[in-house]
Order: C-alpha cells, then sequence, then structure tokens
C-alpha cells in the first residue's frame, strides 16, 4: 500500500511497485498518473488531481476506482471487471460506459456532461448518483437491488421506479417529471422530488417515509395521512386548498 496523498507532487513513478495493491494519491497536482505496471492494484484513489488521462486497461484486479474532481474526458472501464465501487464525479466526461462493470455496486458519476447512461447491465447496483448531468432518461428497471437512487438535476421527463422495491431514498428534484409512481417502493424513507411539474403524488403506500420534499411543483392535493412516521415536509408553491396533517404527530418541520 502506498498513501501520498495531500501533498504537492507533480509526478509519481511507480512502476517498479509491480505488487502495489492500493494506491492513494489524491490531493495532489499530478497531471499524470501511469498505473500500468500496477496489474495488482485492487484500490486506487486519485482524486482532485489534474489528470486529463487515465489508463486502466492493465489494472484487471481492480475494485474500487476513486478519480473525482480531475480533468478526465473520457474513461475507459471495459478491462475492469471486477469493479465494484466507481466515484468519477466532477469530470467533464461526456460519456460513461459501465456495461462491463457487472458487478458495480455503488456508481457516482456527478456533474458530469452525460446526455445518457446505461445501467442495465449493473445489477448489483445499491447506490447510483448521477445528479447534475444532461440525462434525458435513466432506465433503472434491472436494478433491482437499488437502496439509494439521485438523478435530480438533470433533464428527465419520466422516471420508473417501479421495480426499485428495496428502494429507500429517491431524489428526483430539478427535472420535468410530470408523474412519479411510488407505489412499489414501500421501503421508501426519504423522497425527495421538488422542482418538477407534478399534478399528484400518491404516498397511501410509503409507510415509512420519514423526510419528503415536494415542493415547487402543481400538486392540488396531497393526503400524508398514511405517514405518520413524517418528521420533515415541505410541500410550498403547489396549487393545495388544504392540508391535513393530523396523523402525523413526528413532524418536527412543516413548510408548506
Amino acid at each position: 500500500e502506498l498513501e501520498c496523498y495531500k501533498n504537492k507532487l507533480t509526478s509519481l513513478d511507480v512502476s517498479s511497485c509491480t505488487t502495489l495493491t492500493r494506491l492513494k494519491c489524491y490531493k495532489n497536482p499530478l497531471t499524470a498518473l501511469d498505473v500500468s505496471q500496477n496489474t495488482a492494484l485492487t484500490e486506487l484513489d486519485c482524486n482532485k488531481n489534474q489528470l486529463t488521462a487515465l489508463d486502466l486497461s492493465q489494472n484487471t484486479a481492480l475494485t474500487t476506482l476513486i478519480c473525482h474532481q480531475n480533468q478526465l474526458t473520457a474513461l475507459d472501464l471495459s478491462q475492469n471487471t471486477v469493479l465494484t465501487k466507481l466515484f468519477c464525479s466532477y469530470n467533464p466526461l461526456t460519456t460513461l460506459d459501465v456495461s462491463q462493470n457487472t458487478v458495480l455496486t455503488w456508481l457516482a458519476c456527478i456533474e458530469n456532461k452525460l446526455a445518457a447512461l446505461d445501467v442495465s447491465q449493473n445489477t448489483a447496483l445499491t447506490w447510483l448518483d448521477c445528479d447534475n448531468n444532461q440525462l434525458t432518461k435513466l432506465d433503472v428497471s434491472q436494478n433491482t437491488a437499488l437502496r439509494t437512487l439521485e438523478c435530480h438535476r438533470n433533464q428527465l421527463t419520466a422516471l420508473d421506479v417501479s421495480q426499485n422495491t428495496a428502494l429507500e431514498k429517491l431524489y428526483c428534484s430539478d427535472n420535468q417529471l410530470t408523474a412519479l409512481d411510488v407505489s412499489k417502493n414501500t421501503a421508501l424513507t426519504q423522497l425527495d422530488c421538488d422542482n418538477n411539474q407534478l399534478t399528484m403524488l400518491d404516498l397511501s403506500k410509503n409507510t415509512a417515509l420519514i423526510n419528503l420534499d415536494c415542493y415547487n411543483n402543481q400538486l392540488t392535493a396531497l393526503n400524508v395521512s398514511q405517514n405518520t412516521a413524517l418528521i420533515w415536509l415541505e410541500c410550498y408553491n403547489n396549487q393545495l386548498t388544504a392540508l391535513d396533517v393530523s396523523k402525523n404527530t413526528a413532524l418536527g418541520t412543516l413548510r408548506c
């Protein structure tokens, strides 16, 4: 294991460290990083550098990759088939192919320039955070193990989470959603769907719900009588004429 993070390294030669399994070199001003000789590498954390390219074709044992906050315009993960955790947020990536990373459980690709994201092969995903991109659609029908989905600040006009029955947290605010069916998501504890175009929201099946943000929509009614665990509710800037919270005795914050 090699840890050389939070320094002022402008170069790093690890070519002779052929048995290296973990490399943590984050928070340096590195503009290049050659790990082609480090074929035993399982974990690489090179976030907050100035990398414009990263060749991982020889790192077939890699299970964790943290490369966020660089200047990567491309990321080829086709040889990294045992990758389980990927953090590549805050790069100018326009595409991201994770079709070969079938055992991926965590994927964070926040604030890139992605117009599309195919996660249909990533059936083991439990956490997906793709917010602040340019996605117009997102198919999570194959991701039945998902517990957290964060897709806010995109351009989604529809979102089908009917197959995601294990979902506990859903953040889909700041999109263009006109409808949202969460009737199959009975484990849901957190729902952020604010700043959309929703005209109705049925929460009758979401009895575990603790936090609800649905403000800045077009809701004409909101029934929270079944959501007795609610401690947080923000529903202002809708078209509500009435709101009954008599059953929500745990409510600590109400903004309507």
